[in-house]
């Protein structure tokens, strides 16, 4: 029997006046199921704290905590992250590049086992 990848079934093209708006709602829902199980690769979170974790696109992925957001674009010269509104983007490296990279193979490895069994 072959695997069936959720994403690609829902996401199907169908013949409906509502498929863009019923496409946008699948997206949402899955990167919530995501979100919620990427909070949890950092460890617990202190009651009236709030943390989302997720992959955005292919090449971006978001954290939340606590009313800062932080944008990392994965580019092919480097990661890159945004904290804020800040206006522009700056290279990690070092620590601050291992612990992003662990946090992702975590991640990818949680929903994998999860969601897209």
């Amino acid at each position: 029997m072959p695997k069936l990848n959720l994403k690609q079934h829902l996401l199907a093209p169908r013949e409906t006046p509502n498929h863009k708006a019923r496409v946008q709602a699948v997206e949402r829902n899955l990167i919530n199921a995501e979100s919620a199980l990427g909070r949890t690769v950092f460890g617990s979170i202190k009651p009236g704290h709030s943390r989302e974790f997720f992959c955005l696109k292919k090449n971006v992925w978001i954290w939340y905590e606590d009313g800062i957001t932080i944008r990392y674009e994965v580019r092919k010269n480097g990661v890159y992250k945004k904290v804020g509104e800040e206006e522009y983007y700056k290279k990690i490296e070092g620590e601050e590049l291992t612990n992003f990279k662990n946090a992702t193979k975590a991640y990818l490895r949680l929903i994998k086992q999860s969601i897209y069994k």
